[in-house]
C-alpha cells in the first residue's frame, strides 16, 4: 500500500516538471517574439512560473525521500519479525 508521501510525490513531480518547462518555453517565446514590446512582463511571468515549478519539484523530492524512508523502515521491521 502506498503511503501519502508517495502519492504526493507522484502528483507533484510531473506538475513541477511541466511548470519549469512552460516557464522556459515562455522565456524563449518572449525573447524571440516579444523582444521589442513588453518583454519585461513576460519575463516576470516566466520567472514566477519557473520559481513555482522548482518549489514544487523541491517539495516532490522531500516527499520522495520520506516515502523511501518509510518503505525502508517497513521492510526492516518485516525482516526483524521474520527472524523472531
Amino acid at each position: 500500500m502506498a503511503n501519502r508521501h508517495y502519492k504526493k510525490w507522484m502528483l507533484q513531480m510531473p506538475v513541477g516538471f511541466i511548470l519549469v518547462a512552460c516557464g522556459i518555453l515562455l522565456i524563449v517565446y518572449a525573447g524571440n517574439k516579444r523582444a521589442a514590446e513588453d518583454w519585461l512582463n513576460w519575463g516576470v511571468v516566466a520567472a514566477i512560473i519557473v520559481t513555482v515549478g522548482l518549489g514544487i519539484l523541491g517539495s516532490s523530492f522531500v516527499h520522495k525521500v520520506k516515502s523511501d524512508l518509510i518503505r525502508k523502515g517497513r521492510k526492516h521491521l518485516e525482516q526483524e519479525e521474520d527472524q523472531a
